[in-house]
């Protein structure tokens, strides 16, 4: 077969010592027409080439795009087809027989590096979740999988032509692929061998910096084409206003993706306080593009789960937080047939025990506090294994079933408030916090609940369920209350709202609220069972310093404390304001997601103990009442970390100073008088109307 109509082109940057010997092994092929694009060498990248035979072309303007399209000017009009490769030695040459033996039934022939045991072995992990990641959201994008974004790649001239290429980085290899699937090009992937690189120095997945700006312009090449080609077109009439959309919903989503790709290396406070504010940074982005899809009229679900999807993937590979070695540990124990209760993990007893990680897990000094379906859930997890990726990645899958429920019931649009949610995606998938284990069952136990339109902001119980719904919620609470105690006042919500409603008939109604309490119970008194004996049920170290007076970023405590200084040391106190409005509430709310988000936000003012993901707790509720303060503390609750960073300039005392403190909850009290006082006018006049019609 005549291979005098291929050209092959080859991008290099200092490649001395392999140039030469991937041009031989060109020429071995029978390839004649190569031309060396020399991208700024500071060696004898070009000399070598045009030692060997090669055409060199000189581009000064750094970019393997740029590479490219200038060895693609000036073409003979004999060349029918272009053969990309590297200059590094790592493409196995010799199965290019292969390639041109497909020339007759496509136009686009691409090398898979992950179709063969070398080429997945020589891939770099960066490289592999990189490709994943692309090839995934390409999948999601316009249907058509891609397993590899290799540089070893045949093209038909005049389908290249088609393409209109446009990027001149990175972004060109998943360009071409993009483009291939919009032109209908007859696309091949061919499993290749990929050697380790022969010799020089790579420029990418070689070093973190490269790595990460690659793995950037690769994703804003993708969003680009995903702002281009998934919205859906406007009338005519709102050009503008949908070319003003588009552009915001692009905008948003690159924001959040880069983002979170700025992020990953910054996430390890525990190890390395000092990198706080660089994943401030990241958070910032991220927050910027969160803001900006407030002003979202519309969106679909590939841009919708896309997103979600992809910034928890990038966060997976974040260091977590120290919570989640206890996770480990727990469960781990649990394997070993030891209760997580009965011993804390310094303990000597558990000194054979002891793993690599060992070190990091915090309070070593306290017994477990999870309760006991968590422990179920640490135990199942570390039966798989003792691989933290494993413990986040079930965090972020109950994180993303929770946007599953919520668009829905609310739609994709509604739910941006959690799904793009930087504190949320932080928090599970970054940070590896289990709390998105406690909220699932709420959430349901919610949307079960309310299942009838309600107006939110109403006062009154509102109409009665059947028994049933009652009893359904509550085992959904249940389970919630037994992965976080935090959910126990919701049963109280239940069961009060059942007796209220059959007041009338009264015995009906106790009869349905204690079933409901009891119903509600039954996920915490099974779980619990193996963990109890007949004389001793250790679920929570009460004696320990920790439950006793611990305190982390609390707001309403530490304020009282300046007054009475007795309150720093008793936090049982601060259960009877608490108490107090969580019987208002009983009082006041009639439907679950109103009683739910105000407890929550209650809770959460009068905690003696806040950790910056607590806050999450609040956002899928927002989702229904768009309430400002849950939006703005979203945000604001990044200042939390300010304190692992003193930690690194030497300051051990983990206290937020007021200015920082009124910084995290500031924006949280202005929110939440705004949404009061939108909720007062627009019951007021709604009032107004209805009376000026009577």
């Amino acid at each position: 077969m005549p291979l005098d109509n291929i050209l092959t082109i080859i991008p290099a940057l200092n490649e001395e010592a392999t140039i030469g010997t991937v041009i031989q092994d060109l020429q071995d092929q029978g390839l004649s027409h190569i031309r060396v694009i020399d991208n700024g060498s500071q060696d004898n990248t070009a000399a070598i080439a045009t030692a060997a035979g090669a055409q060199v072309l000189h581009e000064p303007t750094r970019g393997y795009g740029q590479a490219c399209w200038s060895g693609l000017q000036n073409l003979p009009d004999t060349i029918d087809w272009i053969l990309f490769c590297d200059a590094d030695g790592s493409d196995d040459l010799s199965q290019l027989l292969e390639f041109l033996s497909k020339r007759e039934n496509y136009d686009l022939i691409l090398g898979n590096r992950r179709g063969t045991v070398m080429g997945r072995q020589q891939l770099t992990p960066v490289q592999r979740f990189g490709n994943w990641l692309s090839g995934t959201l390409i999948y999601l994008g316009w249907g058509q999988r891609f397993e590899d974004l290799g540089p070893l790649r045949l093209i038909r001239k005049a389908a290249l032509d088609r393409l209109q290429m446009c990027d001149r980085n990175f972004g060109w290899t998943v360009e071409m692929q993009v483009r291939a699937i919009e032109c209908h090009l007859r696309t091949l992937e061919i499993p290749v061998n990929y050697r380790p690189r022969q010799g020089g120095q790579s420029k990418i997945s070689g070093t973190v910096s490269g790595s990460f700006k690659a793995g950037t312009i690769i994703l804003t090449t993708l969003a680009k084409y995903y702002g281009r080609n998934l919205l859906p077109a406007a009338p005519r009439s709102q050009a503008s206003s949908g070319g003003l959309q588009q552009a915001l919903l692009f905008c948003s989503a690159l924001l959040l993706v880069l983002g979170s790709v700025y992020a990953v290396p910054h996430g390890d406070f525990g190890q390395n306080p000092a990198t706080v504010p660089q994943f401030w940074r990241g958070m910032a982005i991220m927050g910027a593009g969160f803001a900006l899809s407030w002003m979202l009229r519309g969106i679909t679900r590939w841009w919708f789960w896309g997103v979600a999807i992809a910034t928890r993937l990038i966060l997976l590979a974040m260091a977590p937080g120290d919570d989640i070695w206890r996770y480990l540990w727990e469960g781990y124990l649990q394997t070993q047939s030891i209760s997580p209760y009965a011993f804390p993990p310094n303990a000597e007893i558990l000194e054979p025990l002891r793993t690599n990680w060992w070190p990091l897990i915090n309070h070593p000094d306290v017994s477990a506090i999870y309760p006991p379906i968590t422990q179920h859930g640490f135990r199942l997890l570390a039966s798989v294994g003792l691989w933290m990726p494993l413990f986040k990645a079930a965090f972020a899958a109950a994180d993303l079933a929770i946007c599953g429920l919520l668009s829905q019931r609310f739609g994709y649009q509604a739910t941006l408030l959690y799904a793009w949610n930087p504190q949320v995606i932080y928090s599970f998938a970054g940070g590896g916090h289990y709390d998105s284990w406690f909220l699932l069952p709420l959430v349901a136990a919610w949307l079960w609940f309310d299942r009838r339109p309600a107006n939110t902001m109403g006062e009154g119980l509102g109409r009665p369920h059947p028994p049933l719904t009652y009893l359904g919620s509550a085992l959904l609470v249940g389970v919630s209350i037994a992965v976080k105690y935090m959910s126990l006042p919701v049963l109280a919500f239940l069961s009060w709202h059942a007796l209220w409603h059959r007041r009338q008939q009264w015995r009906q109604g106790l009869g349905v609220a204690v079933a409901t309490f009891l119903t509600g119970l039954l996920p915490m008194l099974l779980s619990a069972l193996p963990f109890c004996s007949a004389t001793a049920c250790p679920l929570i170290p009460t004696s320990s310093v920790f439950v006793k007076y611990g305190r982390s970023a609390e707001f309403i405590p530490y304020w009282v404390a300046k007054v009475w200084a007795l309150s720093r040391w008793e936090n049982w106190l601060f259960a009877i304001p608490l108490t107090l409005v969580v019987i208002w509430l009983l009082l006041r709310a009639r439907h679950f997601q109103r009683f739910a988000e105000w407890y929550l936000i209650g809770l959460l003012f009068l905690s003696p103990i806040v950790h910056g993901w607590y806050f999450t707790w609040l956002v899928p509720f927002s989702v229904a009442s768009r309430n400002w303060g849950i939006r703005l503390v979203s945000l604001s609750a990044f200042v939390y970390f300010a304190m692992p960073y003193r930690i690194a300039l030497g300051d051990y005392s983990w206290i937020l100073m007021d200015s920082e403190r009124w910084w995290l909850w500031g924006p949280f009290l202005l929110g939440l008088l705004w949404s009061s006082g939108q909720a007062t006018w627009t019951l007021r006049h709604t009032a107004r109307v209805a009376h000026s019609r009577l």
